[in-house]
């Protein structure tokens, strides 16, 4: 039996890659037109793209996605989304899912893979995490896209999470970002990804539901960069304690 889902899962991963692919397809064009436009504009044009994409790839896949928390997002107010990483599969799930335009901080060299990195450019703030100048551009256009009423989701793992533990621990950038700008947190669990797609299988998948909750925001209003240590523990907990008590149901 072992065996037999061993097989399935390489066909069905090559199948949702092949449809992943005549999907981008279609998308491309319109989504490359949306980098002709200014930001904030361009992220509000693309992101009912993004969403309509995802809310057709995903269940042609058999993952459909199911999301909670959204009554959290208050009209005018714009917030930094933190979500755990465990899989490549996230990142379909993550930003579309997220109620209304944002930006993801994304690797720069992602950018350079013929036509996904049109799409993965036009979403993403691009960093070369090696380059200290990189860096600190990307916080001030971090800041940039805050004040243009547009979200960042960012994941504080730094990495996909390739290890027995639910979170690793958060780098400080994301909460910086937060507490620089004064706007409340929303943290987000993302369950099931790493089953659907796993770092330690090669070029194998297997279909499951897929869950993002987001929890209540947490207001920064006050906080110094001081604060950022414990800031940043304080959400680590809250993310860690939901996660651990709801994996199991949502499996």
């Amino acid at each position: 039996m072992k065996q037999v889902k061993n097989i399935l899962g390489h066909i069905y991963f090559v199948y949702a890659l092949l449809l992943f692919v005549c999907t981008m397809l279609i998308v491309v064009i319109p989504i490359w037109l949306t980098t002709l436009l200014p930001e904030p504009q361009r992220a509000r044009v693309m992101h009912p793209i993004f969403k309509a994409w995802m809310a057709v790839f995903m269940p042609l896949v058999f993952c459909p996605v199911r999301r909670k928390g959204k009554q959290y997002f208050k009209k005018g107010e714009h917030y930094v989304v933190v979500i755990n990483h465990n899989s490549l599969a996230d990142i379909p799930v993550s930003s579309p899912w997220i109620p209304g335009p944002n930006k993801t901080l994304a690797k720069s060299e992602m950018a350079r893979i013929p036509i996904f990195g049109v799409i993965y450019k036009a979403g993403s703030i691009l960093v070369d995490r090696k380059n200290r100048n990189s860096r600190a551009e990307s916080f001030s256009k971090m800041n940039e896209m805050l004040d243009k009423g547009v979200h960042l989701c960012l994941y504080p793992e730094g990495t996909r999470n390739k290890t027995d533990e639910p979170l690793q621990p958060f780098f400080d950038g994301a909460f910086i970002s937060a507490i620089k700008a004064q706007r409340p947190v929303v943290p987000g669990l993302i369950f099931n990804t790493g089953k659907v797609l796993p770092h330690n299988k090669s070029l194998w998948a297997w279909p499951r539901p897929i869950h993002i909750h987001f929890l209540e925001p947490i207001p920064t209003a006050g906080l110094t960069l001081n604060d950022t240590a414990e800031f940043k523990q304080r959400i680590y907990n809250l993310m860690l304690e939901y996660y651990t008590a709801n994996r199991e149901r949502l499996s």
